[in-house]
C-alpha cells in the first residue's frame, strides 16, 4: 500500500476513534431489556439503592453512547433523560407482546420461557427500544440496534416502522418489515413475511413505501405483502405463501387454491373469500 492511502486511512480512523462500538450499542440494550424483563438476564440487587444506581449507570451509559455518536451528540442528556421516561410506555408495549405471544403460542409453557428463549421477543424488545430513540431523533444507534437483533434472530425490523399493541412474531426467522410499514394492534406474523416495497428507487426514500396491515391480522409463512399504496384490512387472513400487492377488504381471506388449467399440470390461483 502507498504512502497516501494509508495516510487516509489513517485520517478516517482518527475521526472514528470515538465512535460508539456495536458491541456498547447492544450491551445497552440488552440491559434496557434485562432491566424491564429481569428473567432475561437476572441481575441481583441487595438493596433498592443499589438498583437505583443500576439505572442511573444504564442511562449515563445511553449519555456516552450519544455524546460520542456523530448526530444529537449536543443534546445527549435530554434524549437519554427523555429516553428514561419513556420507558415505562416501553414496559407496558413489551408486556402486551409477551401476552401475545404466550397466547399465541399452544408451546408457550410461560412468559418467562417466552422473555428467556423466543426469538420473537428479543426482536420485538429490540424494535420497541430503537423506535423509540429513533422517535427521539436518534438515527445511527437505533439502527445498529435493529440490525445486531437481526443478525441475532434472522427477524429485521426498522426502528422507524410503526407497530401497535399485542404484537406476536412467531417463529420468526426471515421476518422483513420494512421502514415505512404500519402494522395495527392484535397482529400476529409468521416465519418469512416479508412486508417490503415495491420499488428500490432513491427518489422514493420520503414515501411510503411499504403496506399497511390494519388490526387484528394474521400473516401465515411466507407472505409477501409489497408497496406503500397496499393495505390489507382488519380482521382479515393472509394465507403461506400468498404474494400480494394490492389491498384487500376488512375481514378477507387471501389463499392460494390449486387449479388445473391444462394437460401441462396444475397453476396457482389467487382466491379472496370474506
Amino acid at each position: 500500500m502507498n504512502a497516501s492511502f494509508l495516510k487516509m486511512l489513517f485520517e478516517k480512523n482518527t475521526k472514528c476513534a470515538d465512535c460508539p462500538s456495536p458491541s456498547e450499542i447492544v450491551s445497552f440494550a440488552d440491559g434496557v431489556i434485562s432491566l424491564l424483563f429481569p428473567a432475561f438476564d437476572k441481575k441481583t440487587f441487595e438493596t433498592f439503592a443499589e438498583f437505583e444506581s443500576h439505572v442511573d449507570q444504564l442511562k449515563a451509559k445511553l449519555h456516552m453512547l450519544l455524546a460520542r455518536n456523530p448526530e444529537r451528540s449536543e443534546q445527549s442528556q435530554e434524549v437519554a433523560d427523555r429516553f428514561f421516561e419513556a420507558l415505562p410506555h416501553i414496559h407496558e408495549l413489551l408486556q402486551e407482546d409477551v401476552q401475545a405471544m404466550f397466547e399465541g403460542d399452544p408451546a408457550a409453557k410461560s412468559t418467562t420461557e417466552i422473555i428467556r428463549s423466543y426469538p420473537g421477543f428479543y426482536a420485538v424488545a429490540a424494535y420497541r427500544i430503537a423506535h423509540c430513540l429513533s422517535d427521539l431523533q436518534v438515527e445511527l444507534i437505533p439502527r445498529i440496534i435493529s440490525e445486531l437483533a437481526h443478525g441475532k434472530t434472522g427477524i429485521d425490523i426498522h426502528p422507524k416502522a410503526e407497530i401497535g399493541r399485542h404484537f406476536c412474531i412467531d417463529h420468526g426467522t426471515g421476518v422483513v418489515i420494512g421502514e415505512t410499514a404500519h402494522i395495527g394492534d392484535h397482529v400476529k406474523i409468521y416465519q418469512g413475511v416479508t412486508l417490503g416495497g415495491l420499488s428500490v428507487a432513491k427518489d422514493d426514500a420520503e414515501k411510503k413505501r411499504h403496506p399497511t396491515i390494519e388490526d387484528h391480522v394474521v400473516l401465515y409463512a411466507g407472505a409477501t405483502i409489497l408497496g406503500g399504496h397496499t393495505i390489507v384490512g382488519h380482521h382479515s387472513i393472509v394465507g403461506g405463501n400468498v404474494w400480494l400487492t394490492r389491498s384487500v377488504p376488512p375481514n378477507t381471506k387471501v389463499y392460494y387454491k390449486a387449479a388445473l388449467t391444462n394437460n401441462d399440470g396444475e397453476t396457482d390461483i389467487i382466491e379472496f373469500k370474506s
